[in-house]
């Protein structure tokens, strides 16, 4: 396969592909006969995205979400990998439930999917789940995000098992008792709209015990989905004294705040909450200076009836992976705040090194798996035209810059323009 009048790193370029591996880079390659072209027409190509933080809902909920579908929703949004969370029905705490999830991820055949294990047995926080037995069945990490580990000795026999096998523990920091009963973030919106709120501290009380940890241990953790300031405080804090954390937000703390709440909008309802814009202010803070590494979706698509309610009684999370990029590229690089070659870093090197599986580069001898993106389409979304079953997204109707035009999987097209070029078995 041959791309050519490809933007690469401000140049123009062509490149080949070989047995799904990046064969040349040159300005000009000749094309071969025979050979499948892809004419970049002066996009931008990158290295595919990594999600390191989905919800593909597959076993057990597929009324939300299956791998199929949120696979077809991967490509389309320009990730080549994707690591789904074990919260399904019944978890994933075994490695058959594991071995299931892989093996239905290569059938399907469009997205890498990387499942990740629970921490512990029925996400109960009791006792540990069989993580050797995860990852010998395909397992990246381990995590029980959907629900805290709330115990904090269970939490560090996780850190030091887990570390026994290279395998990341991805912590959903949240203090149970403090966000009990919570809709939105606690302050002026909460009052203005009467919904219970969720505080700041429910997230930061988790984040600094977990800091505390890896401290202790000498271990590294990874910090799920952080929204405040005093996260990011926290954890800049913690990585100038050599404590090995890595932390990632999504698209939605610093594109949206708590004043969508507003309107009662039940798409506006996530876990955590959309936050104040000094929280906003803070997360962008984060990302500029490297104390956030990388940016995920946490897609969490619902049913319909699962949002149609009202805003207490509405289920948390939005369908994000068909509108990462554009919002990344809307709010961080048109705005100037940061580069497209930082962003790159924040949605691919960074996930894919944190979760030890090989991508993230764009040269000679690395995994063909690419986006070609297109930097100045205006689009407006449209949750109707989500591959994903999820369209529960507060963005429906808003007007974006930067577009996914093409994404390659070990040599294959599995998007263009619009379309699913290899379709789910």
């Amino acid at each position: 396969m041959l791309i050519k009048n490809a933007m690469v790193q401000g140049k123009q370029a062509d490149v080949r592909i070989e047995k799904g591996v990046i064969a040349e880079i040159a300005p000009a390659i000749k094309e071969l006969t025979g050979e499948e072209v892809l004419d970049a027409c002066g996009k931008t190509l990158l290295p595919a995205f990594v999600d390191m933080h989905v919800h593909l809902r597959d076993p057990g909920l597929t009324y939300k979400e299956d791998i199929a579908s949120g696979s077809r929703a991967a490509v389309a949004g320009g990730f080549s990998a994707v690591a789904c969370m074990p919260n399904t029905s019944p978890v994933n705490d075994c490695a058959a439930i594991t071995s299931y999830i892989k093996m239905r991820g290569k059938e399907v055949g469009l997205t890498k999917v990387y499942p990740v294990g629970c921490i512990s047995k029925g996400m109960k926080g009791e006792e540990l789940a069989g993580i050797g037995g995860m990852q010998a069945a395909g397992a990246v990490a381990v995590s029980d995000d959907g629900k805290p580990v709330e115990n904090a000795n269970l939490m560090r026999h996780a850190m030091e098992y887990a570390s026994d096998f290279d395998m990341p523990v991805l912590s959903h920091c949240e203090d149970k008792p403090l966000a009990e009963g919570g809709s939105v973030n606690e302050g002026y919106y909460s009052t203005l709209t009467g919904l219970k709120g969720i505080p700041a501290a429910s997230e930061e009380v988790m984040v600094a015990r977990e800091i505390l940890l890896a401290q202790t241990l000498g271990l590294s953790v990874h910090l799920c989905h952080i929204s405040t300031k005093g996260s990011v405080e926290l954890i800049r804090h913690a990585k100038a004294q050599g404590v090995r954390v890595t932390a990632e937000t999504c698209p939605h703390y610093f594109a949206a705040d708590d004043s969508w709440v507003e309107g009662f909008d039940t798409n506006t309802k996530m876990n955590p909450p959309l936050r104040s814009k000094e929280d906003v202010a803070a997360i962008i803070r984060g990302i500029q200076d490297g104390t956030i590494d990388a940016i995920v979706t946490d897609h969490a698509p619902h049913h319909q009836d699962d949002k149609l309610v009202e805003y207490h009684l509405a289920a948390f999370g939005i369908s994000g992976l068909e509108t990462s990029f554009a919002l990344c590229y809307t709010y961080l690089v048109k705005t100037g705040l940061i580069t497209l070659e930082r962003l790159s870093e924040l949605m691919t090197k960074n996930p894919a090194e944190i979760l030890r599986i090989p991508y993230g580069r764009l040269e000679a001898g690395a995994v063909a798996d690419l986006v070609l993106i297109d930097e100045s389409a205006e689009w407006q979304v449209d949750k109707n035209a989500f591959f994903s079953k999820g369209k529960n997204t507060p963005f429906h109707g808003k007007t974006l810059t930067g577009k996914v035009y093409a994404t390659v999987v070990e040599g294959e097209i599995k998007y263009q323009n619009g379309k699913i070029t290899e379709g789910a078995k």
